[in-house]
């Protein structure tokens, strides 16, 4: 392979994983973990005196057990990671699941912490919380509290938590391996489902036809074996809402999130309310690929010629710049990515599909995973994950209890540097016919983080309400609600083919993390308004930005908006994220005109 292709496909872009091990080998893994097990094994001394506790022994409690946690997430971040690229290697599996089968055996003995801190008085937890030793952990004790209404005695909740290695966690772990060893048989060979995929944005509709045929050929084989596996965590969900007295299937997440269902759903609703954008969107792309109605393999395509390539270094060079544009102190830290071996790049196998920012612990500094197929989307791919990677690594100095954000501020920063590099690649493009091209990326992006994730909350809604009401769902079960919630999105404008009622099968978000996908419209939403407060207020509007990120999640959703001027608790919060997408859908129609296109 010659220079110029390696950088192309960013072949030698490839992470260090040794300092989440303090540079130790693999085989310190158990004597870091016979670590953390001696520091719980002393907390544990203090069982049933937590009522009893004041702010100096709470505080002396919270730091060793933050201690107990750099510990547990530095290794799970390194067996994690190791299998997210090799989850082919059985031995990489094996030590994946001892740290895990491990973590939660020494994270078992603290159970009895959380439900003894939900037993203290509110004006006692009040006066404690007050006090200025517990600021490292205040909001994190606060929150905690949110959950007393659904939590089990001790003996429950150790066998739940223990159980769970080998029964939910097991679960995800075999849905991974499933999904991360599909391969796809295209005109010119085999290849990853990831980069299958990536040939849906052809301008060749020939291409993006056999394309998505040959997909779904790869996913039959093992799609009873995906969907057993996803009706019985559909199940095991089940169980554990009715032990815990949830009301819905995604009130544990919207308790999570610092969200109301009643938000939650005011968003679902707002969201679907406006399906005209997507809908008015297909069918003028339709009209640009000189076809009568779009099929679902058609959404992605590219409205112009053969897309451009990037290489790894121009990407890096543009995303550099970009956020440079913005703040040189986030760019310092980003540049740390690259030339640190903080990211993962080359699309390999057995190595999982999409992309992910790792927090892993504040001590240390984020991961980035990406897939590089070259292509323009894979850029901004790669400013969105360098986006949570800067908010992970602004937000260290909040410690292990309030580094990371409920997920519905979780996609902010991602979002507002995927958009930064946008306006950065926009700028450079002068030619009507290129601009309508990224103008139209940017808008499906806008459609595919909104609206689509909406319509996959209401699958997964669907999902969770049949296997409840009616047992046991069948392939050709999921199939229909996969179909019926995306038609809800698409109305007429797009043809759903019968190949593309499998697509559900390959998600990972619907096994490890359920309800997960309406944070991205969220965030999408409130990362828009964010920009705009940016674009109005220019230099001025940074400082407070930063303050945002690397304020963590050291305070509530409502407090942290309040840093940049968004009130989330506004009703109409929503429709005005939603009025911005639609501006970008006029910008792409008026670009469509200004290029002779319609």
């Amino acid at each position: 392979m010659t220079a110029t292709e390696a950088d192309l496909e960013a072949t030698d872009v490839a992470w260090d994983l040794a300092p989440l091990l303090d540079g130790g080998e693999p085989d310190s893994v158990d004597t870091l973990l016979d670590r953390a097990d001696a520091i719980a094994a002393s907390l544990a001394e203090r069982r049933g005196t937590v009522a009893e506790l004041d702010a100096a022994g709470i505080a002396a409690f919270m730091h060793e057990l933050a201690d107990l946690e750099d510990i547990v997430g530095r290794v799970g971040s390194y067996a994690g990671l190791r299998f997210a690229v090799d989850t082919a290697d059985p031995a990489i599996g094996a030590l994946m699941q001892r740290v895990e089968e491990r973590a939660t055996t020494i994270q078992s003995k603290l159970v009895f912490f959380e439900l003894e801190w939900a037993t203290v008085p509110d004006d006692r937890a009040d006066a404690l919380l007050a006090d200025a030793r517990l600021e490292f952990c205040r909001h994190h004790l606060a929150s905690a509290r949110r959950y007393r209404d659904h939590l089990l005695t001790e003996p429950e909740e150790v066998l739940l938590a223990e159980k769970s290695v080998t029964g939910r966690s097991a679960w995800g772990r075999l849905f991974s391996e499933l999904t991360s060893a599909i391969t796809v048989d295209v005109d010119d060979g085999t290849t990853s489902l990831e980069q299958a995929l990536s040939r849906l944005a052809s301008p060749d509709r020939e291409v993006r036809r056999s394309t998505a045929l040959a997909v779904t050929a790869a996913l039959e084989p093992g799609i009873r074996t995906r969907a057993f596996v996803y009706n019985t965590l559909l199940a095991d969900k089940a169980t554990d809402d009715r032990l815990r007295n949830y009301p819905t299937w995604i009130s544990d997440r919207n308790l999570s999130n610092e969200a109301s269902d009643a938000s939650v759903q005011a968003l679902v609703d707002a969201v679907e309310a406006r399906s005209d954008i997507p809908r008015r969107w297909y069918s003028l792309k339709a009209k640009l690929l000189g076809i009568d109605r779009l099929a679902d393999y058609d959404r992605m395509a590219s409205i112009t010629g053969a897309e451009p390539e990037f290489a790894w270094s121009e990407a890096q060079e543009l995303v550099l710049g970009a956020y440079r544009s913005f703040s040189p102190q986030m760019a310092d830290v980003a540049e740390r990515f690259f030339a640190e071996q903080w990211i993962d790049a080359p699309v390999r196998p057995g190595k999982r599909p999409g992309a992910f920012c790792a927090y892993t612990v504040p001590s240390l500094h984020p991961y980035l995973l990406l897939n590089w197929t070259s292509r323009r989307r894979d850029v901004l791919t790669l400013a969105h994950e360098m986006g949570h990677g800067l908010h992970a690594y602004l937000a260290r100095e909040q410690g292990v209890f309030h580094q990371t954000t409920p997920l519905t501020l979780a996609e902010t920063a991602s979002v507002f540097g995927e958009t930064v590099t946008f306006g950065r690649l926009l700028d450079q493009t002068t030619d009507p016919e290129a601009r309508l091209s990224l103008l139209a990326e940017s808008l499906e992006g806008q459609i595919a983080t909104v609206f689509r994730q909406i319509a996959m909350n209401r699958f997964e809604n669907a999902a969770h309400t049949a296997r409840r009401t009616e047992g046991e769902l069948s392939v050709e079960h999921f199939g229909d609600l996969w179909a019926e919630t995306q038609r809800t999105m698409l109305g007429d404008s797009v043809e759903v083919t019968d190949g593309y009622r499998s697509w559900w099968s390959y998600v990972p978000h619907f096994i490890g993390t359920p309800g997960y996908v309406y944070a991205y419209a969220y965030g999408q939403l409130l990362a828009l308004s964010v920009y705009r407060k940016y674009e109005e207020q220019g230099p001025d509007f940074v400082p407070r930005y930063l303050e945002l990120l690397a304020a963590g999640g050291s305070l509530a959703p409502e407090a942290l908006g309040e840093i940049v001027g968004v009130d989330l608790a506004d009703p109409g919060f929503w429709d005005g994220g939603l009025a911005i997408v639609e501006q970008q859908l006029v910008a792409a129609e008026t670009a469509a005109k200004d290029a002779g296109r319609l």
